[in-house]
């Protein structure tokens, strides 16, 4: 099973002269000799380098005392998650699927071997507590593909202990710069490689950012705005693979941005092409739904049952919310890991990747945006406006929270419309974007309520059946109709604030 440590290190530039002497420095009372340690590392990648391109690096490394395989993600400059597993003769499944949605269905290879004489100091405290790890590198890099270039250099690197103060390390380099040390010109050693011994390829996927020129036409505008959400879309797979918090959610949004601009602006591309793309983003999106919706309702049940005096709460009813949660969540999140490796899932990615290259624009995707994305935009608000209208005009029942959860949609892709068209349109785009946020927020409460009543009279139902009181379930169950009626009540003022009127 692969774990997970977060690296803050830094890394400069050396020559003969070695370390120099950073006693005293934030604290250090002694700088300790480990030793020399040898290490032999082979980075994998495809052969057209996307994970290089990405800045992930994959590695298989012996010696020293963390020998095995690495994959390591940016998350700031200087700070990287390393993912590590243990030493084996190939890539770990864990590690690959970590990387799948960049790699697809192309072989991981030996691409760089990097050998390295690593001369080790501990910088402690006076309690004798490490407060980093500084190193003097030789290292010695050979190109495994091609024409197999190579190449030899030493740097020096410092890596910040395990719950440091990243603070210290500006002390530390303030004290090497004095010393005539420069920072390194290449985030890692890889990258260093890859430039001295064979020079650094384009990915010629979606593995590396793509830096269009400043959009200008209506087409450029909306691709641009698409190519992001495919980005978040491949960034976000590894840390939903990894349960990380949040990640499920904001995978979604970005599915759901992607469909919203494929169908708001039918006019800049065409749709019998982006038609079929969309119902697959449909698709994802409910995938991801699974988990997310989850992970949402649990939250506001809890917390609601949390706001109850305990003299309220009859029965063993936090147990049994709780084994819920639990129990769907681990269903949800694997069954979430197969959709992301599932071939259906790979084809969406690399259909998003043909588009963008070569994107089916209409006449109107080549014209000046402003009129363009203001008529989509345009047409989409008209359209919310009647959906809330007919919310509005319904009695308070079942068919009043199907039409409130339709008019919830619709500004969602009205907000989406609006962010996409930002640049071009500049202040009412974004005051119409704020606005849909506001409107969304209060719709998206509304319908939390009724999923949350759903879940309780399931809940109320089990409890009943295994001889339990229901009385704290129907509690919360009238609570949450109370929640629902006050967003009804909201949602007329707030829409004469938000609506038709806000954009132009």
């Amino acid at each position: 099973m692969a774990d997970a440590k977060r690296e803050i290190e830094r890394k400069y530039e050396s020559d003969d002269s070695g370390l120099p002497d950073l006693t005293g420095v934030g604290g250090v009372a002694a700088v300790l000799d480990k030793g020399l340690v040898e290490l032999d590392a082979t980075y994998y990648d495809t052969a057209d380098e996307r994970l290089a391109a990405a800045a992930l690096t994959l590695r298989r490394r012996t010696g020293g005392s963390d020998a095995g395989w690495h994959l390591k993600f940016p998350v700031a400059p200087g700070v990287r998650d390393e993912i590590r597993a243990p030493l084996s003769d190939s890539v770990p499944d864990e590690l690959a699927g970590l990387v799948r949605s960049r790699v697809r269905d192309a072989e991981l290879i030996p691409l760089v071997r990097l050998r390295t004489a690593r001369d080790v100091r501990h910088l402690v405290d006076a309690d004798g507590a490490l407060l980093a790890e500084a190193s003097v590198d030789a290292v010695t890099a050979e190109r495994l593909t091609g024409k197999g270039g190579a190449a030899q250099w030493t740097e020096i690197e410092v890596e910040l202990a395990e719950g440091g103060d990243p603070a210290f390390l500006d002390l530390v380099e303030k004290r090497l710069c004095k010393a005539g040390v420069r920072p390194s010109r290449s985030p890692s050693k890889l990258a260093r490689a890859l430039a001295q011994t064979a020079g650094r390829r384009k990915s010629r996927t979606s593995g590396g950012k793509d830096k269009p020129e400043r959009p200008a036409t209506a087409g450029d505008h909306v691709l641009a705005y698409l190519r992001a959400q495919r980005d978040v879309l491949v960034d976000l797979d590894p840390a939903v693979r990894r349960d990380v918090p949040d990640a499920v959610h904001r995978m979604r949004v970005a599915t759901r941005r992607a469909r919203s601009t494929l169908r708001s602006f039918r006019s800049v591309l065409d749709r019998h092409a982006t038609d079929p793309l969309a119902a697959e983003l449909k698709w994802l999106a409910g995938e991801l739904g699974i988990d997310r919706d989850q992970e949402v309702l649990a939250e506001r049940l809890t917390t609601a049952l949390d706001a109850l005096p305990p003299a309220l709460v009859t029965g063993p009813v936090r147990a049994r919310l709780e084994a819920w949660a639990k129990a769907r969540h681990g269903s949800a999140h694997g069954h979430l890991t197969g959709v992301l490796d599932s071939r259906r899932h790979l084809t969406l990615l690399d259909t998003l990747d043909t588009l963008l290259a070569d994107p089916p624009l209409r006449t109107a995707g080549g014209k000046r945006p402003e009129k363009v994305l203001d008529k989509a935009v345009r047409k989409d608000l008209a359209a919310l406006s009647a959906l809330v209208g007919q919310a509005l005009d319904l009695p308070p029942g079942e068919e009043r929270d199907i039409a409130v959860h339709e008019a919830r949609k619709k500004a969602k892709r009205t907000r989406y419309a609006a962010e996409a068209a930002t640049e071009a349109l500049g202040k009412p785009a974004r005051t119409l974007t704020r606005n849909m946020k506001s409107l969304t927020t209060l719709l998206g409460e509304h319908q939390d309520s009724v999923m949350a009543r759903r879940t309780l009279r399931e809940l109320s139902a089990v409890a009943h059946a295994a001889g339990e009181s229901a009385f704290t379930y129907g509690l919360l169950y009238g609570r949450e109709e109370a929640r629902a009626a006050r967003a009804e009540g909201e949602l007329p003022g707030l829409w004469r604030e938000t609506g038709s009127g806000a954009f132009g």
